[in-house]
């Protein structure tokens, strides 16, 4: 268990059969992963927020701290701003607490910190997942499962994989209360109505499968990442 950026940093090396990444890393590391149906953290409403304190005077040559050089919200960021930022990698949970001291000008918060930024006397400057959907009417990739392909037979155990995961969610959906005692040790914010709400945020349809708008919506982001020259030629 880790920090999504430590995961995709990783994956870089191979070091997990099978792993959690962001997107963007995935996007990266196709040719050495496979994507599983299930797993997958998509959505509406549930995009990464850029916050700043109230006095922010603009993005343009501001400190601008990061959750990972290899994260969605990072890829997304570059899709919407060409602002000359000076971006400083910072764990996703200490980035709050960065922008609120002035350590940072603005911070690029996921996960629970959606829900939190207030708290620390920030406002939002944009909700890049309304950025997302306004653009593409799709929902928003952040996360994924996915497997190296030297693990055998791929398509099989890829698709074994998938149906363990599947079964789990469908659990958890049904039996709540299962995973409560889980979710409370290891959960980031312990707020018990946040944690329900980024649950029930974050997991959803496409965590059983992607379906066929979720591999759009991929395919979308790979499209305008390589139109904008960061990610390199199909």
């Amino acid at each position: 268990m880790d920090d999504v950026e430590s995961l995709n940093l990783a994956a870089l090396s191979g070091v997990h059969r099978l792993s959690k990444l962001s997107f963007y890393a995935y996007l990266r590391l196709a040719g050495r992963y496979i994507l599983l149906d299930a797993g997958s953290a998509l959505g509406f409403g549930c995009g990464p927020l850029v916050v700043a304190r109230r006095d922010f005077p603009g993005l343009e040559g501001a400190r601008l701290a990061i959750p990972g050089e290899l994260t969605t919200a990072h890829l997304l960021f570059r899709l919407w701003s060409d602002a000359d930022v000076a971006v400083h990698v910072a764990r996703f949970d200490e980035i709050l607490d960065g922008v609120a001291s002035g350590r940072f000008d603005a911070g690029l918060i996921i996960h629970e910190g959606r829900f939190v930024y207030p708290r620390y006397g920030l406002e939002r400057l944009v909700d890049l997942g309304e950025w997302w959907e306004a653009e593409t009417g799709l929902p928003i990739p952040l996360g994924c499962i996915a497997m190296r392909r030297d693990a055998g037979d791929d398509d099989a155990s890829a698709a074994d994989f998938s149906n363990i995961i599947r079964s789990s969610v469908r659990h958890a959906f049904d039996c709540p209360e299962d995973s409560r005692d889980f979710v409370r040790e290891h959960a980031q914010e312990m707020d018990e109505e946040v944690t329900r709400q980024h649950i029930n945020l974050y997991v959803n349809d496409f965590t059983l499968d992607l379906g066929e708008n979720g591999r759009r919506a991929i395919r979308t982001l790979e499209d305008m990442a390589r139109c904008r020259g960061i990610l390199g030629p199909a």
